[in-house]
């Protein structure tokens, strides 16, 4: 009997001999013919294979039988070829069952009721760099079932100097959009599929980036269990129970797109945020912007955990013996950062950034007029010039002659629900407040009542002491990812960011584990499996200063795109990029930005010293320039500023060039291709001498309706054009294929030569 805290483990099979079949049958009792059930009733999300080493892989499927809450038994077989005429014998780990067969053609494992009925099997002793074939058995009253067949691939052994050729991909929304790039993906010729986030969205409605449409809709059956949300009058839900999570991996992978990617490729997996919860960091979610006491929500991080684990093949760090537990304390629950080496040319080091990395920076519920970076700390980073994104402030909101802008705040601080405390803790003193923001709030209310506030005289300003604000940081409300987590000002940022103590991303023992996993590896390329963007996303400031316009007016001011990622952690982004520009051949690959971006990205204290980076964008989420064009119409001034309508549909160039009065200013030099319009996928392949990307760009009119039969392949094939880059061994130069020739990206012209 299999002991019931054993099923979490990957049951564990070792392979043996290879046999040539005579019957169906089986010691195991499995007697006549094994008809696929081509309805998929017993096996509902097909199969699956993932985390492929040398010498092992994991086996997935899910078995479902009506309403059965029991535990079920089914049965594995692994062949050599798809007709399964040369099957592999199996035995069963000991350690996981006390009494097994001993080298059988079919072996027994059991689906667990308290489990989803999710199996996962880690196969070992198999041989480097061979095809296997796979299936599932349940027999019924009625007969012999077999899930449909799967087929994986082992990785080549370390010393093998052969070519690697794989997949990678992120950003999968099935809400309202159909898989058609994973249709295209599933006809390539790839040993593994990288799939680097948001393999699930957690969300069955949000309008800042889902539109339901008939047959690609979400509703949770367990309503009670899921957090209720509202936004732009639109209700939807979050998962939050391990039902919802469940459900949604459930629904997702019924898909017939994504089954036939599973079927016939292994697959390395890592999450990003949504997964969980959109930008979150740990176990905080961030929907309410600051406003819900109860954002961090461990229960619900360990059910999205669970969840992922019972549904994703994977080959975990801690060993075979590691099982889930949600008694476990958070994050120690489980660890999903991990490492593959494929022959002597690819090592791929994927990393979990999100488990551990510290809040943001700027707080979404920052009082936007609180300074938290005073003179002095001022005159301590840039001595006695002061920069110009500094500025003045009320250095004691509580004296005397600052009681009519005090008694202002505490009028209308029940009104817009913001701390009557402006962001300091009860008696903390002093209270020292923007003066700028002072002003803008008073220009708003003037605009409202008949008996006007006096503004500070800009004359009164002038002899003010000059720090930063939140609102030197473009946040302008109290509750807000504007100003927090998007379009941030970047020079006011980097200011704060450089005086701030550590903001860590990776968390000390797996930054520690993924510099010396770098720095010993003997790989070709070192390829890094990144969940968010690492080269600079900055665009010129179009938003208007609020309030009356100062006399002499600051250089135009530069921001952010998002500080959810690699942007709004620059002391560990530059610490990174610097150990690894050390190493030879290193490249990343990055998801989550739902655009096509290929880069050098390099830290902010040696230009010289980048790596390579290919960002794939969404396999079907809601592209770059969608998503911020919804951004742009939220945004609580650029809203109501008509040219702001442009950034969106001109994001592409507003990323390069800045319009200055002595002419083109290039704002992102290491930038070399951005395409913000396509979902799609990329294509790696690798060997002792370069390292090529093929970008496959689907344009996002092409999933509303599914192009997933072969006789749909042309139609699709047809709207898939495609980009290719490449590095090369020994170098850290970003090439881009034009015609038959190969064109250097040089950032000093921030141009293509040749």
């Amino acid at each position: 009997m299999m002991r019931r805290r054993d099923f979490l483990r990957a049951t564990l099979v070792t392979a043996g001999s290879v046999v040539v079949p005579t019957a169906c049958s089986d010691e195991d009792g499995m007697t006549g013919a094994c008809d696929v059930n081509e309805d998929d009733t017993f096996f509902p999300q097909s199969v699956a294979s993932g985390d492929p080493k040398p010498e092992s892989v994991v086996l997935w499927t899910r078995l479902v039988d009506g309403d059965a809450k029991t535990d079920l038994n089914l049965a594995l077989v692994v062949a050599l070829d798809e007709a399964f005429t040369q099957l592999v014998a199996l035995r069963l780990n000991s350690s996981t069952v006390a009494a097994a067969g001993s080298g059988g053609t079919r072996v027994p494992v059991t689906a667990r009721a308290e489990f989803d009925h999710c199996v996962k099997v880690k196969v070992s002793g198999l041989s480097p760099g061979t095809t296997y074939y796979y299936r599932f058995y349940y027999t019924t009253g009625n007969g012999c079932f077999s899930s449909r067949v799967g087929r994986t691939r082992t990785a080549p052994a370390p010393d093998a100097d052969v070519p690697v050729r794989f997949a990678f991909v992120s950003c999968q929304d099935y809400v309202g959009r159909f898989y058609n790039a994973y249709a295209a993906l599933a006809r390539q010729q790839i040993d593994f599929v990288v799939h680097l986030g948001d393999y699930i969205y957690e969300t069955t409605g949000d309008p800042s980036s889902q539109t339901p449409s008939q047959g690609r809709a979400i509703a949770f059956s367990d309503v009670r269990g899921a957090i209720a949300l509202k936004a732009e009058d639109i209700e939807f839900h979050a998962a939050r129970s391990l039902s919802n999570y469940r459900e949604l991996y459930r629904i997702y992978r019924a898909d017939r797109a994504l089954q036939r990617v599973h079927e016939r490729f292994p697959m390395i997996a890592i999450w990003s945020d949504h997964e969980f919860s959109d930008d979150c960091h740990g176990a905080t979610a961030t929907y309410l912007d600051g406003q819900d006491a109860e954002r961090k929500d461990e229960d619900r991080r360990k059910a999205a955990n669970q969840a992922w684990f019972e549904y994703m093949p994977v080959d975990y760090r801690a060993g075979d013996d590691f099982q889930y537990s949600s008694a476990a304390a958070y994050p120690e629950d489980i660890t999903i950062y991990r490492d593959f080496t494929f022959g002597k040319h690819v090592h791929l080091v994927m990393t979990d950034l999100r488990s551990y990395r510290a809040e943001h920076l700027i707080p979404e519920d920052a009082f936007p007029g609180k300074v938290v970076v005073n003179q002095s700390a001022l005159e301590g980073k840039f001595g006695s010039v002061t920069p110009p994104f500094a500025s003045p402030y009320v250095d004691d909101i509580d004296a005397e002659q600052h009681r009519i802008y005090r008694e202002m705040f505490e009028e209308i601080a029940p009104m817009f629900g913001f701390d009557p405390g402006l962001g300091y803790q009860q008696g903390e003193r002093p209270r020292i407040i923007s003066a700028n923001f002072i002003n803008a709030v008073v220009a708003k209310l003037n605009e409202q009542r008949e008996e006007q506030l006096p503004l500070i005289d800009n004359s009164e300003m002038a002899f003010f002491e000059r720090g930063i604000s939140y609102f030197d940081l473009g946040k302008t409300e109290y509750f807000s990812k504007f100003g927090s987590r998007y379009f941030v000002i970047k020079d006011a940022f980097d200011a704060v960011s450089d005086l701030a103590g550590d903001t860590p991303v990776m968390g000390d023992a797996q930054s520690a584990w993924f510099k010396d996993t770098i720095e010993k590896s003997e790989s070709t390329w070192k390829v890094w499996g990144n969940e968010y963007c690492l080269s600079q996303l900055i665009i010129d400031n179009p938003i208007p200063s609020p309030g009356p316009p100062p006399e002499d007016p600051p250089p135009r001011p530069r921001f952010y795109m998002s500080c959810d990622g690699w942007d709004g952690f620059r002391k560990e982004r530059n610490d990174i990029l610097g150990k690894l520009a050390a190493q030879s051949n290193v490249v990343a690959i990055t998801g989550d930005l739902h655009a096509f971006i290929a880069g050098t990205p390099a830290g902010d204290t040696s230009s010289s010293m980048n790596i390579v980076e290919f960002v794939v964008a969404a396999i079907s989420s809601a592209t770059y320039r969608s998503l911020l064009r919804k951004q742009v119409a939220a945004h609580p001034i650029l809203k109501d500023v008509a040219q702001s309508a442009n950034i969106a549909d001109n994001i592409e160039n507003l990323l390069v060039e800045s319009a200055t009065a002595d002419g083109a200013t290039v704002l992102n030099p290491r930038l070399a291709f951005r395409n913000s319009t396509s979902n799609g996928f990329c294509v790696a392949e690798a060997n002792a001498d370069e390292f090529v990307v093929t970008m496959h760009m689907l344009p996002d009119s092409a999933l509303a309706a599914p192009l997933y039969e072969e006789a749909d392949a042309v139609a699709l094939d047809e709207q898939i054009t495609t980009e290719r880059f490449k590095t090369v061994a020994g170098t850290r130069d970003l090439y881009r294929e034009e015609g038959s020739k190969w064109q250097k990206w040089n950032p000093e012209t921030a141009d293509w030569d040749g």
